[in-house]
């Protein structure tokens, strides 16, 4: 099978590029994959991560995108364009953030296969938090880019919820949902060994400024300390595109506790010592965005998680059996009591650790891609199911009738290099693979 990848891609930090490299990263290792990663351009200094075939054919906010996506995908001519999105996944100006999420339709017009990761919603957006200043127009153009992208050829989407806001309000598409998933392959077991020895570490992880900000932690983090000190904090992550500098003026303002310490960026590499050795990883927001990626990756390694009472964490909660305790948004005193209880009972923390890390055991990435992939094969087949069922409605005598049966199958079913794929008998029954009586509406 023949796939190209639309995302944000290492070493780029625009969004989703983590998610992308985890997707990719997955693909590359599947058995008939071939894997082309169609990224957004780096500056001539970066260098690419060795092992991928990656084609730089489109750049953050400029309104060439979908051009210049297409002249690649048409070069390449994969079976499945599968896009990694965000709603700024293009840009953070609106135009060429809307023009890039034109195009998966455009994709599918042109005649590939369009898959489409959503990973937010227009609708869930709180617009006052995020920063934006046109908040009307914003969600006009973001409920029509969203009709835009339910014209690939299937959605997948992230929370249930999700997937019932596209049905009561846009009442089309082909959607499913998928979990996040955590992004390594195999989720490692929390080694308490390395926590509170000699402190307790809280973790706070994300792009900072609009929704994710510091302060209430912060103030949450100070009152807590005064009853337990042998604590420390951790905050991890950039600026929000939209809030750049914010991460500067913060650090200037605590620059004087040096219990509190300002880590930057965190290379992948760096990613496992930092979370195994965290007593728990707080998530602060105002607001949510979408599935956390900062809440799976506490689970892969088996990290208690507390979090603002939001309804898509605590539907990923409920939906994911994952432990979170939560607080009220924008409650310091909450926030405190929160922190301080947990970090109080051992017994509490390898609770929540352990149940977290069972339940990454239940959405490892290989297992997430593999479901997309029986995906990809169903739709394949069930086009080549239509498709036969087409060729024997026509009229015996139609010219060619013999010419294209025997094109049929390598037309449709041929996805490998190899030509190895389960064949079809144009009778009517597959050679091989799942019976037609066993396809699901929804995969």
């Amino acid at each position: 099978m023949k796939i190209c990848l639309v995302t944000a891609f290492p070493p780029s930090r625009h969004p989703l590029n983590e998610y992308g490299f985890h997707l990719a990263r997955e693909l590359s290792q599947k058995p008939g994959v071939s894997l082309t990663v169609l990224a957004d351009d780096l500056p001539s200094s970066a260098s690419e991560l060795p092992g991928y075939s990656v084609v730089r054919c489109w750049r953050f906010d400029r309104m060439a995108t979908p051009l210049r996506l297409l002249k690649s995908i048409r070069q390449i001519h994969p079976q499945v364009v599968w896009y990694n999105l965000a709603l700024a996944s293009f840009g953070v100006r609106p135009a060429p953030a809307f023009a890039g999420l034109v195009a998966p339709v455009l994709t599918r017009l042109s005649g590939h296969y369009t898959h489409v990761t959503l990973h937010q919603l227009i609708e869930t957006v709180d617009f006052e938090d995020a920063g934006v200043k046109m908040p009307r127009l914003y969600r006009v153009a973001g409920s029509l880019a969203t009709h835009l992208l339910l014209s690939a050829n299937s959605l997948s989407v992230l929370l249930p919820a999700y997937r019932q806001i596209l049905w009561e309000k846009y009442r089309r598409g082909r959607v499913s949902v998928r979990p996040h998933g955590v992004l390594f392959g195999r989720p490692e077991a929390p080694d308490f060994s390395r926590r509170g020895n000699p402190v307790h570490r809280v973790l706070a992880f994300g792009k900072w400024g609009t929704y994710k900000r510091i302060e209430p932690l912060v103030a949450a983090f100070q009152n807590m300390a005064e009853q337990f000190p042998w604590v420390q904090l951790l905050v991890a992550g950039e600026d929000h595109p939209k809030a750049r500098g914010y991460l500067a003026d913060v650090r200037k303002e605590f620059a004087n506790d040096p219990r509190i310490q300002f880590l930057g960026y965190v290379a992948e590499s760096e990613i496992p010592l930092l979370f195994q050795s965290a007593s728990v990883a707080v998530m602060p927001y105002s607001s949510s965005a979408g599935s956390s990626g900062v809440a799976h990756l506490a689970c892969a390694y088996g990290v208690p998680i507390i979090a603002s009472d939001i309804a898509d964490f605590r539907e990923l909660a409920d939906e994911e059996c994952l432990a979170i305790e939560f607080f009220r948004v924008g409650d310091v005193e909450s926030m405190a009591e929160q922190l301080l209880n947990l970090l109080r009972s051992p017994e509490k923390q390898r609770a929540m650790a352990q149940q977290n890390f069972s339940a990454a055991l239940q959405m490892s990435m290989p297992a997430i891609v593999g479901q997309y992939l029986s995906s990809f094969q169903m739709q394949h087949r069930l086009s080549a199911l239509k498709a036969a069922a087409r060729l024997r409605k026509g009229s015996l005598w139609f010219p060619f009738r013999s010419t294209q049966e025997r094109s049929l199958g390598p037309k449709f079913l041929h996805w490998d290099a190899h030509g190895e794929e389960p064949g079809l008998n144009l009778k009517g029954t597959f050679e091989s693979g799942p019976l037609p009586s066993e396809v699901h509406g929804d995969d």
